[in-house]
């Protein structure tokens, strides 16, 4: 059977945690989860009702592109004094920035990192809601959604960690989920940019797609979903649209049994509330291109973590070679510590796949896992804190001088 899911997986792993329509409505005993989108900014609409402060940050990429990026600090800081060590958080594919504060202030990422005395960054990319849309195209061109992973790796997130640095003069920490690390794994092999990097976490690490597990990503491998999208010349991914509710109702339909689809999509997640679906339906999914998922379902087929493949004669005039140049892992700095997180029932971040990554990095990062955290448990587990996240902060607390500086090796 051909592999070519993990792109849907991620995909559609985030939908149906937050998606609109008949297939969401599986998930939450068929009631209409269509939930009015945010208008207010990121800090007004989901952070600063908790009491944290925030600002609102907006950055320009080389390519037009203007991004939002959140800044969060504990509410307890005392004014006038030193902010920790930056963390840039990094989300998933049709999530944006507001996935690290879906939950309470004791369950929720971001929350907990500011408490914990870091200067916290949230990072949105292109084509989310947060963000700022294109100094002169409109989103409406399709010019705009001319992009996939590698300009968010290359361009979104170089700039993202280029202003941080340029705020703190301090090297930043970086977390990544699901589609966050292929971002950050991409742009660490590019030395002007991992060199102001202090640390990376990454959970459900992604580089090579090849093994996916997921029945219902599977499925849309095997439909060519991808292909399809771009046939009928549709540039965005909106799975809040007509357009994209049929998409994935359609893959279900006559062929699939989608009475329990999110563990279809991600695997089996332990510790998910599934209570709280309708809650996250008032903010996610957010938007992505339909390159982007062409780009990852290129990653499935071929096993390799490269560039966009535009085929042979395009390849030529953009890169100089027929085959897409590949990010080689072996070129991230040694020196760079990393840890990372995953879980033995992810079937987007499989096992093999993971292993591979490992053993293509030249250092030994340090392990987490978990046998039985899915793809979603290690962004909204009810658990995370505990199974996770402590986890996380005594790794970053031990690592660099900017930490120790801050005073956060000692609390």
């Amino acid at each position: 059977m051909e592999r070519s899911a993990p792109v849907m997986s991620l995909l559609i792993c985030f939908f149906v945690l937050h998606s609109t329509g008949e297939v969401a409505a599986v998930l939450t005993g068929g009631s209409n989860v269509s939930r009015p989108l945010p208008v207010q900014s990121l800090c007004a609409q989901l952070i600063q009702p908790s009491g944290y402060p925030c600002s609102e940050h907006a950055v320009q990429t080389k390519d037009g592109y203007l991004l939002a990026l959140q800044r969060v600090s504990s509410p307890t800081v005392n004014l006038g004094s030193q902010p920790g060590p930056p963390v840039l958080l990094l989300h998933g594919l049709f999530m944006a920035g507001d996935a690290w504060f879906l939950d309470n202030t004791e369950q929720s990422l971001g929350f907990i990192l500011a408490d914990h005395g870091f200067d916290v960054w949230v990072g949105n990319v292109r084509g989310t809601r947060w963000s700022h849309g294109h100094v002169t195209l409109s989103e409406k061109n399709k010019e705009f959604w001319d992009w996939s992973w590698q300009e968010l790796a290359l361009y979104d997130l170089a700039e993202m960690i280029h202003y941080i640095y340029t705020m703190t003069n301090t090297k930043t920490f970086v977390v990544g989920h699901s589609q966050g690390t292929i971002m950050a794994l991409a742009a660490f092999t590019q030395p002007e940019i991992v060199e102001m990097v202090e640390a990376a976490a990454l959970l459900c690490p992604i580089s090579y797609l090849e093994h996916v597990s997921a029945q219902f990503v599977l499925r849309m491998v095997n439909m060519h979903l991808d292909q399809m999208i771009l046939a009928m010349g549709i540039h965005q991914l909106n799975f809040r649209s007509n357009v994209g509710v049929y998409l994935l109702n359609s893959v279900c339909e006559g062929h699939f049994d989608c009475n329990d689809l999110l563990s279809a999509i991600t695997g089996e997640n332990c510790c998910f509330n599934n209570s709280r679906i309708d809650y996250y339906l008032g903010y996610e999914p957010h938007p992505s291109s339909s390159k982007n998922l062409h780009h990852l379902f290129q990653m499935i087929r071929a096993g390799t973590f490269a560039k966009y493949d535009y085929g042979i004669w395009k390849n030529l005039k953009r890169y100089g070679q027929v085959n897409p140049p590949r990010f080689d892992l072996n070129s991230i700095p040694k020196s760079l510590p990393i840890w990372m997180g995953y879980g033995g029932s992810d079937a987007l971040a499989d096992l093999t796949d993971f292993n591979h990554t490992l053993t293509e990095l030249p250092s030994e990062p340090e392990l987490l896992y978990l046998e039985n955290y899915g793809h979603i448990d290690f962004l909204l587990s009810v658990n995370a804190k505990e199974d996770v996240y402590d986890n996380m902060i005594k790794f970053f607390r031990s690592r660099g001088k900017s930490s120790c500086s801050a005073g956060l090796c000692d609390t």
